[in-house]
């Protein structure tokens, strides 16, 4: 699984993070989760977020058992970047 975290450059949701679900022509498919589910997902051009690439190895290995997103992973992945971001 190819996990890819965004954070929003512009907008009202400048500085969140999200998941990538997908990618659209010039538009990435976000969720966090909670506000923004799998169901309902975020449409945000690409021009307007910032991709993650350093991804800490302790959220990678979180996710290593996961085979689907759904919105209680990318929430567990997203909290588990949190935590790791705030303590650095």
């Amino acid at each position: 699984m190819d996990l890819m975290l965004a954070t929003s450059k512009a907008g009202h949701d400048q500085k969140k993070v999200y998941v990538v679900i997908d990618e659209v022509e010039d538009y990435f498919i976000l969720a966090n989760g909670t506000t923004k589910t799998v169901a309902k997902p975020k449409k945000k051009k690409k021009i307007h977020l910032q991709l993650i690439k350093n991804i800490p190895s302790d959220v990678l290995d979180e996710i290593k058992d996961i085979t689907a997103l759904d919105d209680i992973s990318i929430k567990r992945i997203l909290k588990s970047y949190n935590r790791r971001n705030k303590d650095v």
